[in-house]
């Protein structure tokens, strides 16, 4: 709460809250200045940007700065996204969301940008001052063009989560927008929990139960025309090891295991939005 209150210094903030239960503003110790949206209950990660953009749209603002409280955003982040984006813009580029790369010391620092490959995604390392075009950026550290949104639409609420920021920056791109990378920017961000090592090699760590909405948007995205077969074949090939380190390196065994293979039935059958767990 200390850092949305940071944030309304800078410009309109609003925080929305996808815990259990209404909560008051004050409560909380947010500035007067924050808007605040109370869900009441998990409704996803997609609800709850789409709610807190409407709010923004609603106060005519021409960007939005999208954070979780993962993020440590600097003063100089907050200043250099919206002016990178307005740049672009104002050259005429066709821009849906510019964000920096992120760095999280737990998994070995500055993190790549990504372009899709067969069979390998294409890790493009954050070096210069230009923009560089990729094909997603992840949430935490996005500053969306609004002027966009309406003709992207918004995030896709039936994913839940997981691959929400992924799937709109395809169906930004399929549009002819641009996702641009600000290699000279840095977002402090924490990609999960305590990471598992294996044979040297640090991964994100999840609950069973985001590891059930990974696998099944993964399958449920495969599916899907306008998402291009270039990531397709590169989810594909992770697949088995995946499932190998969720069921022997990550406790409990057997509900990782059982969760994600229940991700890929539900995938494989339609079955999206909230899991609703017996």
């Amino acid at each position: 709460m200390k850092r949305a209150n940071h944030l309304a210094e800078f410009a309109p903030c609003v925080v929305v809250d996808n815990t259990e239960g209404v909560h008051h503003a004050q409560a909380l110790g947010l500035d007067p200045r924050v808007t605040y949206v109370a869900n009441g209950a998990n409704l996803g990660i997609a609800t709850a940007l789409n709610r807190g953009i409407d709010v923004l749209l609603e106060k005519g603002c021409s960007s939005a700065l999208l954070f979780d409280q993962d993020s440590e955003p600097s003063a100089h982040l907050l200043s250099e996204l919206p002016r990178t984006l307005g740049e672009e813009l104002a050259s005429g580029a066709r821009v849906a969301l510019v964000g920096p790369a992120y760095e999280d010391v737990r998994l070995g620092g500055v993190t790549p940008f990504v372009r899709f490959g067969y069979w390998k995604l294409q890790r493009v390392p954050p070096v210069g001052t230009q923009p560089i075009e990729v094909d997603f950026l992840i949430t935490s550290g996005s500053c969306i063009n609004l002027a966009a949104w309406h003709d992207i639409g918004p995030m896709e609420d039936q994913l839940f989560i997981d691959f929400v920021d992924l799937e709109w920056c395809i169906r930004a791109r399929s549009k002819g927008y641009a996702v641009l990378g600000a290699p000279a920017l840095r977002l402090q961000h924490s990609l999960g929990g305590q990471p598992v090592v294996v044979f040297g090699r640090a991964y994100p760590s999840h609950s069973p139960l985001r590891h059930y909405y990974m696998f099944r948007n993964a399958i449920a995205l495969i599916r899907r025309s306008y998402v291009p077969w270039s990531w397709k074949s590169t989810e594909l090939v992770k697949f088995p090891g995946r499932l190998a380190i969720y069921g022997l390196f990550m406790r409990p065994r057997a509900r990782h295991l059982g969760m994600s293979v229940l991700g890929i039935w539900h995938g494989l059958t339609g079955q999206m939005g909230a899991l609703r767990e017996r």
